[in-house]
């Protein structure tokens, strides 16, 4: 990427040495570490982890989304995906819906119930994230979207930028 305004590279502009990298990195594995610590603790007493959580966010995100985005979306194999969204379904917090033009495809939706347990979940990430976006200011928050969408893949990127472009 190149600066406009002085012609170089941008990553000729902001030199970092592998100490900083290395306390970023690790501020980043401690972050998350707190960042999922509440849904976490719900989550445990339902017997679910953390691909319960990301698959009722992404469903909630693109009602209707199908199975195989939803593969796409979390990187995981079909097998895992299934044994996730078999529990969901039984546990009646996900409903799957044949393909109106495609009857192979399953279409997934949160139920009533699916659609409280994510909002408790997502609730409490929010608080954490609004807490820590106050205790920085406007300018770090923006900063920190950028490192974030700035080391995503491209294939996540994507992911990332339809679900932008939903808003909510």
């Amino acid at each position: 990427m190149v600066d406009s305004a002085s012609g170089q590279s941008s990553q000729a502009l902001l030199f970092l040495t592998d100490e900083q990298l290395r306390k970023g990195i690790e501020a980043m594995f401690f972050a998350y570490r707190g960042f999922t610590a509440d849904p976490d603790r719900i989550l445990a007493d339902m017997e679910y982890g953390r691909a319960h959580h990301r698959a009722l966010h992404f469903i909630h995100r693109s009602p209707g989304t199908t199975v195989n985005n939803l593969l796409s979306i979390l990187g995981v194999t079909k097998q895992s995906l299934n044994r996730v969204l078999r529990s969901l379904i039984e546990d009646g917090l996900v409903e799957s819906r044949v393909g109106k033009q495609d009857k192979r495809e399953r279409h997934l939706y949160l139920t009533d119930t699916g659609l409280v347990l994510e909002r408790q979940l997502s609730d409490a990430q929010r608080d954490r994230m609004r807490s820590a976006y106050r205790s920085v200011g406007p300018a770090a928050v923006q900063g920190f979207r950028q490192v974030l969408e700035a080391m995503m893949d491209d294939d996540m990127r994507r992911h990332y930028e339809s679900l932008k472009d939903k808003g909510a």
